[in-house]
């Protein structure tokens, strides 16, 4: 009898996130989000990432509004899937306790089944409170361990003994799970390692804990780490559906499929179903401008790790500023961000560290400019970097951001600062006249001086359609 191998459409979230900058409206997808439903589609990622902030950014929408929504559109039935990243939670920075706390508790209040929930860095701390939290507020926690493969010429992490040995120290440290999750934001894991980290971690569980595995087609490599994954004893792997699939994607559900056939696994799916599925999501974003850099396969990724999600959010970024044209540059510079940096997974928030420094060594001179969110990074403050930082950079750091290196965690420093946590966003909003409710402290702490031009009725609008001025 043939595996059946479980799948979460990722179309909504990662998609929209990898091709789009998370620019959407979700009265053009929701529709769609139903027809999945009936489709027999059983899990959906739905929320979390940069579908949080970009709602508040771009589409002057309120993401829990968002969030509810989808949930009527999904019915009652339908897994829907978030995620987080650790103690950062849907933010850039990380938040303290009492917002970490408060994240596991909303997501619950407004539809979500499960978090997927990684760190950066690896740094199994980060992950033990934001997945209690999880826990405790009644949601499935999957804890993640986050992949990808270094510059050539690096070494000291990223190997499958580094994944198994963090896998390790997340079971030594006694955090709740339901599942286990290895994600690849940038597609460039091997798929040999890919095997072998499955493998190996299966031995280490046993057959009867659900172990997932992500990745992306950016490298032109992701079918074949998913069949790795699948080989090795993986029970569920992410999908998605054009024109959100390939490329910076996950591949389409048809591609997984159709590398399936004559093996013995099967996605067990209606096929013409997922094919009119298919047509009527292309019809509904038939409108949105497609980069075409979304929909490449770039095989110099593995040099410059830069995960889909944050590639498009980037060049989006660049187009609007005129500095498309330094795009390679910027990426080029990207390979020594990663190995002076300390080796952080290239996935939010530490990928755009990675960028941002790149952007600065190329536009305004080499390590001329730390950017902050790099700085902290070297420095301490966002967790343990898996191997030392250049000890060059770290004083670079130290001199331009003003700030010491520290060993203390991320939530202790957090929360001490008067500027974070619920209490500075309940004045956030008492300075602006707004309504308290968790909601609002939440987008307040997380989404900032934007959140609150939006809570206002100030917010803008930033999305990219071919046939309008949006």
């Amino acid at each position: 009898m043939k595996k059946r191998i479980q799948f979460m459409l990722t179309a909504f979230r990662d998609g929209f996130q990898s091709v789009y900058g998370a620019r959407v409206f979700s009265k053009d997808y929701l529709p769609v989000v139903e027809e999945a439903a009936h489709a027999g589609i059983e899990h959906i990622e739905s929320g979390g990432g940069a579908m949080f902030q970009a709602p508040y950014f771009y589409s002057n929408e309120d993401a829990f509004t968002v969030m509810d929504s989808f949930r009527r559109a999904a019915g009652p039935n339908v897994h829907l899937h978030s995620l987080a990243r650790g103690v950062t939670v849907i933010a850039l920075d990380s938040q303290p306790s009492d917002i970490v706390n408060l994240h596991a508790k909303l997501f619950k209040k407004h539809g979500i089944n499960t978090i997927r929930n990684f760190d950066a860095l690896n740094d199994v701390d980060n992950l033990i409170y934001s997945g209690q939290c999880i826990n405790d507020a009644g949601l499935k926690h999957e804890v993640t361990i986050a992949m990808m493969e270094l510059p050539p010429g690096c070494e000291g992490a990223h190997t499958a003994e580094f994944y198994i040995a963090t896998l390790q120290k997340i079971l030594d440290a006694g955090i709740p799970y339901d599942s286990i999750c290895f994600k690849d934001a940038s597609g460039t894991s091997r798929p040999q390692k890919v095997f072998e980290t499955i493998k190996m971690a299966r031995n280490l569980l046993g057959e009867g804990v659900k172990i997932s595995f992500h990745s992306h087609e950016t490298a032109g490599v992701c079918t074949l780490a998913y069949k790795a994954a699948i080989d090795a004893g993986a029970d569920m792997i992410d999908l998605s559906l054009a024109p959100v699939s390939g490329g910076t994607c996950q591949p389409d559900i048809l591609t997984m499929w159709h590398a399936l056939r004559g093996t013995d696994y099967s996605l067990d799916i209606d096929v013409n179903k997922i094919i009119k599925l298919r047509a009527s999501f292309k019809e509904a974003m038939k409108d949105y401008f497609l980069p075409p850099e979304a929909v490449a396969v770039e095989a110099l990724i593995p040099f410059f790790p830069m995960p889909g999600g944050a590639l498009t959010a980037n060049t989006q970024m660049l187009r609007d500023y005129g500095l498309l044209d330094r795009f390679p540059e910027i990426m080029e510079a990207m390979g020594e961000t990663v190995a002076k940096g300390g080796f952080g997974t290239s996935i939010t928030p530490v990928s755009q560290f990675y960028f941002q420094q790149a952007f600065n060594n190329v536009i305004l001179g080499k390590w001329m400019n730390i950017a902050e969110g790099y700085g902290k990074m070297v420095l301490g403050y966002f967790g343990k970097t898996p191997v030392s930082p250049d000890p060059t950079i770290v004083e670079l750091a130290k001199k331009q951001l003003g700030l010491e290196p520290t060993t203390e965690g991320p939530l202790s420093i957090n929360d001490r600062d008067p500027d974070k946590g619920i209490p500075a966003a309940t004045k956030k909003l008492e300075a602006a006249g707004l309504p308290i409710t968790d909601e609002n402290i939440f987008i307040a702490a997380c989404c900032t001086e934007k959140g609150i031009a939006f809570l206002k009725g100030q917010g803008t609008v930033g999305v990219r359609k071919e046939t309008s001025k949006t």
